[in-house]
């Protein structure tokens, strides 16, 4: 049995502890309050990660470390800095293996799909956050410090989406569903479990290490087809969703600091926001799990909530 230190227990750090003890390894998984699923083989425990010493100590003799953390997005400047610099050096300091789960905003605007070789490219400070985070990452593993790899997907099906959180609750009821996002622009959509499959993949194959890797993603799907989808395969009355007009979005950006946010990745929804993960699927052998499995899991997560 391997300890592996988990940070996060929001959808992909969940599914990566559950997975992990699955397998029956040990987990600790670290949130603020303690919080997580309950299973034998994992340890909650309450603590600040943002404490390197701290951190450092909840990970001697554990073969991984995963940031899993997902700071509110209107907190990225104030909360990722911290944590970013107690994640190295607890790194350097326990020996475990860092691996990140993190996203495409670093990208940029593209146009055509995004492989984990395409540029980083973006010019807004909020886009290339984590990839700057990738970057210290990688300058520490080439200056013999650490050992890390990092795992990127696109938008979660069954977590922090325009499906989970906005429009999913809805078409399950049978009612009309209003999105945040166009409805005929196709998009990537990835599943937590697949996540997790590659972060728990890669964090013991060295042929991972320093480098990016893209979670195993099905064929990508427009807002529209997914909700059609997502209705069909949960048994629900024909999908309704209608696109909120980008004016009235602006204007609740000027109330919520949430909402204003999502203007800086609205380019995500307005032009083809596709990834090709083959070069993952090629060396793990991992492939993405049925589309219709996932948006069941979502379904259920919703009912759940409810």
């Amino acid at each position: 049995m391997s300890e592996h230190v988990i940070v996060g227990a929001g959808g992909v750090g969940s599914a990566t502890a559950m997975l992990l003890a699955e397998q029956g390894e040990h987990v600790r998984l670290i949130t603020r309050r303690g919080s997580g699923p309950e299973h034998p083989a994992i340890e909650r425990i309450a603590a600040d990660a943002t404490d390197a010493n701290r951190l450092a100590e909840l990970a001697v003799g554990a073969v991984a470390l995963y940031n899993c953390a997902s700071p509110q997005y209107h907190q990225w400047f104030e909360d990722w800095p911290p944590l970013a610099a107690a994640f190295l050096a607890a790194a350097e300091r326990s020996g475990a293996v860092l691996v990140s789960m993190s996203n495409l905003y670093g990208y940029g605007p593209v146009s055509g799909p995004m492989t984990p070789q395409t540029p980083i490219a973006a010019t807004h400070p909020k886009l290339r956050l984590r990839a700057d985070m990738w970057n210290d990452q990688l300058t520490a593993q080439r200056a013999g410090r650490i050992r890390t790899t990092e795992v990127r997907a696109s938008d979660y099906i069954e977590a922090n989406s325009v499906l989970s959180t906005v429009i999913g609750k809805a078409l399950l009821a049978g009612k009309r569903a209003y999105s945040p996002s166009p409805l005929n622009v196709p998009h990537s959509w990835t599943s937590i479990h697949d996540c997790a499959r590659t972060l728990v993949t890669v964090a013991t194959d060295e042929r991972a290490f320093g480098q990016v890797w893209f979670a195993p993603t099905n064929p990508a799907l427009t807002v529209r087809q997914l909700a059609t989808r997502f209705a069909e395969v949960n048994g629900a009355p024909r999908a309704r969703v209608l696109a909120i007009p980008y004016p009235v979005m602006w204007t609740s950006g000027l109330f919520s600091p949430m909402i204003k946010e999502l203007r800086t990745t609205r380019y995500q929804f307005t032009a083809p926001f596709v990834i090709d993960a083959s070069s993952t699927t090629d060396t793990f052998g991992l492939k993405p799990i049925a589309m219709d499995d996932a948006l069941r899991d979502a379904a259920e997560r919703l009912r759940a909530q409810a």
